[in-house]
């Protein structure tokens, strides 16, 4: 269940009610295509209709929920198309920011980043959740975006990020199948300011990611209606 904690300072009630909200649509704690109780709702997170309509309709235009005038808010939907659609576009950004990163990007910074895999490359082996596992994978594909120095670019990513997440735990739930290796790999051709290589090792992973994930969106749907 959402927290039902005081924001905070400078925080509004809609900022609160749709971060709550966010979170529950995320984690897919509506089941897909499901319509969403609006009382029933403002009961669960203590909140009035007011606050949470304005929530519901930034999660509309975010993509985390549909609207159907007459009928109202819905979660949604879960499809392996919807899942490709989602991975062709965080690949999109992905490349370009990482050809970005090459002309943009320090050495100081580029070097930080292999550090950091360095520094975390037990956390992969010895991660004891799948969300550990993603979590650790968006950690590295985001700082290198932020090197392209395109702040869109990082709020794009983010937003497709949250909305691919359930099934990614899943995924990882079923092959844990990311190493520091193929991070490092797209790292490496980074440092070495070559763009094409880099680029290519990204596409090769991502691509990988991508056809498992979508595979793995029956076994959510399964996980999603299991009694």
């Amino acid at each position: 269940m959402a927290s039902k904690s005081t924001a905070p300072k400078g925080q509004s009630s809609v900022d609160k009610v749709y971060e709550q909200v966010r979170l529950l649509a995320t984690d897919f704690e509506f089941k897909p295509n499901e319509k969403i109780n609006e009382r029933s709702l403002a009961e669960r997170l203590g909140t009035s209709r007011t606050p949470l309509r304005e929530a519901l309709n930034r999660l509309v235009a975010e993509g985390f929920l549909s609207f159907e005038n007459g009928r109202g808010f819905f979660c949604r939907s879960l499809s392996p198309q919807k899942i490709l659609d989602l991975y062709e576009a965080r690949l999109a950004i992905e490349c370009e920011a990482l050809r970005l990163a090459v002309t943009r990007a320090s050495d100081e910074e580029i070097a930080a980043i292999k550090q950091s895999l360095k520094d975390t490359e037990a956390a992969y082996s010895s991660a004891s959740s799948p969300r550990e596992l993603v979590e650790l994978d968006e950690a590295f594909h985001l700082s290198f975006v932020r090197l392209a120095k395109n702040l869109e670019f990082e709020r794009l990513l983010a937003n497709i990020n949250a909305r691919i997440r359930y099934v990614r735990w899943i995924d990882m739930s079923e092959r844990r199948g990311i190493t520091p290796a193929d991070h490092m790999r797209i790292a490496d051709a980074l440092a070495r300011r070559d763009e094409e290589g880099a680029v290519r090792e990204l596409r090769n992973h991502i691509a990988k990611r991508s056809e498992e994930a979508t595979e793995a969106v029956r076994t959510a749907y399964s996980q999603l209606y299991v009694s």
